[in-house]
C-alpha cells in the first residue's frame, strides 16, 4: 500500500512538472501576444489591411519606421523590424525581460548590444537592429521570420512570420505610401502641452526623421514642415498623430485634410493655396 502511495504521489509531480513546461514553452511562443493590450486601443492604421495599437504601441512603431528611413532601409527592412518588436516587446519599450533582455527587441547587453540605458533608448535599439539586419547577407530575398532571425537568434524562429502582415500595414501607413491611414484619439490628459509640447515634438521629430521643423503660425502653437511630395507629407502627418498622445499634438493639417485629437479622425477641410505643400501641427495650449 505504502508503495502504492509513493508511485501515486511520484507520478503526480511527473504530470505536474510536465504541466508548468508545457506553460512555460507557451508563454515564450506566444510571445508578444500576451503583452498586447486587451483594452483602451486607441490608434487605428489602415492601408491594405487594419491594424488597432494602444499609444504607445503606436509611438514605437512609427519611431521604429522613421528611424529605418533614416538608415536609409528599404520598405522590407521596415516591416522586419516591426514585425520583431512586435514578437518580442508587442511593441512596447520593456524595462526587462528574458534574462538581461531590454526594449522594443529585447537586445541583451552580455551579447554586445549595448548598455541597458541605450537599449531602453527606441531610437537606439533600433539602429541597431538595422545595422546588424544589414549584415545578413541576403535578408532582402527571405521571409520575414528568417530575415528577423538572423538577427534576433530566437528559441522560436518561426514566431516572427505571425507579425508579417500587420508590420506591413505599419509599414505603408507609416513610410507615406497611404493617405490618412493613421488616426488616433488622444486622451483629455496628454503628457505635454503648450511650448514644451512644442520643443519636444520639434525636437523627436528630428531626432526620427532628420528633419527640422519651424514655427507655426503665429496662431498656434506648434510647428510646419515643408514636403517634398504627397508621400513625404503623409511620412510626417502619419508620424505627428502617432505621437499625440505623449507630445499633446492637438490637431495635424496635410492639405485639405485633418485630423483633430478631439475626434480623432481625418476630414475634409477648406484648403489654402500653401495647405497641400507643408504639414502643420498644432499642440494644446497650457491649462
Amino acid at each position: 500500500m505504502w508503495v502504492r502511495t509513493r508511485t501515486v504521489v511520484a507520478g503526480g509531480v511527473v504530470l505536474a512538472l510536465l504541466a508548468v513546461v508545457v506553460v512555460v514553452v507557451l508563454v515564450r511562443q506566444l510571445g508578444s501576444e500576451l503583452r498586447l493590450p486587451l483594452a483602451g486601443r486607441t490608434c487605428t492604421v489602415q492601408a491594405d489591411g487594419r491594424v488597432v495599437l494602444d499609444a504607445d504601441q503606436m509611438a514605437n512603431a512609427a519611431t521604429i519606421a522613421a528611424i529605418g528611413a533614416q538608415q536609409g532601409m528599404p520598405e522590407r527592412g521596415v516591416v522586419v523590424a516591426l514585425a520583431t518588436a512586435y514578437q518580442e516587446s508587442g511593441l512596447h519599450n520593456l524595462p526587462d525581460g528574458d534574462r538581461d533582455s531590454i526594449g522594443l527587441f529585447q537586445q541583451r547587453p552580455s551579447q554586445g548590444w549595448g548598455d541597458p540605458t541605450q537599449l531602453s533608448d527606441p531610437r537606439y535599439a533600433a539602429k541597431r537592429f538595422y545595422a546588424a539586419l544589414k549584415k545578413v547577407r541576403g535578408w532582402e530575398r527571405m521571409r520575414v521570420t528568417d530575415a528577423a532571425q538572423r538577427v534576433q537568434r530566437s528559441a522560436f524562429p518561426e514566431a516572427y512570420q505571425k507579425w508579417a502582415d500587420e508590420s506591413a500595414v505599419l509599414t505603408r501607413a507609416l513610410l507615406g505610401d497611404a493617405t490618412r491611414a493613421v488616426a488616433c484619439t488622444v486622451g483629455r490628459t496628454p503628457v505635454m502641452r503648450g511650448a514644451a509640447a512644442a520643443a519636444a515634438l520639434t525636437r523627436n521629430l528630428e531626432l526620427d526623421w532628420g528633419v527640422v521643423g519651424r514655427a507655426a503660425p503665429a496662431e498656434l502653437t506648434g510647428l510646419s514642415l515643408a514636403t517634398a511630395d504627397q508621400r513625404d507629407g503623409w511620412r510626417y502627418a502619419h508620424w505627428l498623430v502617432s505621437h499625440a498622445q505623449d507630445h499633446g499634438v492637438k490637431r495635424v493639417r496635410f492639405g485639405d485634410l485633418e485630423w483633430t485629437a478631439r475626434d480623432g479622425k481625418w476630414i475634409e477641410v477648406a484648403g489654402s493655396p500653401q495647405a497641400g505643400a507643408r504639414v502643420v501641427a498644432e499642440v494644446f495650449a497650457d491649462d
